[in-house]
């Protein structure tokens, strides 16, 4: 793949731009697809070999259905987030919050394993090691004509990797939404477990922390999809981006304040390239920048998804 500025890409020159069938819709609404929980983060030095530790363990409504539905939701777009939380305090903190933002909640479900969970042992770099209590994730249903319903009249529906999920890509596309799905920190592109929504996405995201090549593995989304563009976050060095035309590298962006908690970084990169690119029609290159302020204004915060950046303070911190 040639290494050159991608320009929008189903069948034009390089270098013009075309409104992909989805930016001529005029749709603004975003349906958030995926997992949502609570977060433990514990900042501090952690040592195996030690019984205690002294620590500074902080609770959030986290994972990536948070970070992106109430990422949308502060960018000023119409959200709908379809997943599960459990009939327990975490469940009913979730909803209650979800609702006091306006988020349309008509198909939240109940997962009677409970609410998702998940410990962050936090380094000081803001990286972490993660442990993931999903609860009932691999084998909960979603509601497909309620499903439905919530999709119409909407321009985008993002996907997390919930296994019940995949039941929802086929309706999102016959709906005629732009379908964007998240692989995370996929290690292989060939995972069976990630094809069907390989195979669904009009975009691609995914880290390239555990990848190898990025090159290459951008190559093998291409081939095993339609997908137009594919974006893959690199962390401190910045973002690859690509469309079937071509790949550039766009380097993290500067910020007054330091890196100090990772989470929600990619899903940051994700809600700002797509409510600018897919939602608001900008320009790739200009989305893309709009991703990397997001994803690295993001990683300043210690508070999990409850202070994300307005739309108004992403403009100021872009200009």
């Amino acid at each position: 793949m040639a290494k050159q500025e991608p320009s929008l890409a189903h069948g034009g020159k390089p270098g013009e731009q075309w409104a992909l069938p989805w930016q001529q819709q005029g749709k603004t609404g975003v349906v958030v697809v995926g997992n949502v929980g609570i977060d433990t983060c514990v900042y501090g030095q952690h040592d195996a070999g030690k019984e205690t530790h002294f620590s500074k363990n902080l609770d959030f409504i986290g994972q990536a259905g948070a970070y992106c539905a109430r990422g949308f939701q502060r960018l000023g777009h119409a959200t709908s987030f379809i997943g599960h939380v459990g009939n327990d305090p975490w469940g009913r903190q979730i909803r209650a919050t979800f609702e006091e933002e306006g988020i349309d909640l008509r198909a939240l479900g109940t997962d009677p394993e409970g609410t998702a969970r998940s410990i962050n042992l936090m380094a000081s770099d803001g990286s972490r090691v993660n442990y993931y209590d999903g609860k009932g994730h691999m084998h909960l249903e979603a509601d497909v004509p309620l499903a439905r319903q919530v999709m119409k009249g909407a321009g985008l529906a993002h996907f997390h990797l919930a296994n019940w999920a995949r039941t929802l890509l086929k309706p999102a596309r016959q709906e005629g939404l732009c379908v964007s799905c998240d692989l995370q920190d996929v290690r292989e592109i060939s995972d069976p477990y990630r094809q069907d929504f390989i195979e669904a996405a009009d975009i691609i995201f995914f880290s390239a922390a555990n990848i190898g090549e990025v090159e290459v593995a951008i190559q093998e989304c291409f081939r095993r999809s339609k997908a137009q563009v594919v974006i893959v976050g690199m962390g401190k060095d910045g973002c690859a981006y690509a469309t079937r035309q071509g790949i550039s590298y766009l380097a993290a962006a500067d910020h007054e304040h330091p890196v100090v908690d990772t989470n929600g970084a990619g899903d940051g990169l994700a809600v700002g390239f797509l409510s600018a690119y897919v939602l608001e029609g900008r320009p790739l290159t200009e989305a893309i920048k709009r991703g990397s302020r997001l994803a690295r204004h993001t990683c300043t915060l210690q508070t999990g998804s409850d202070d994300l950046i307005t739309a108004q303070a992403l403009g100021e911190y872009s200009s």
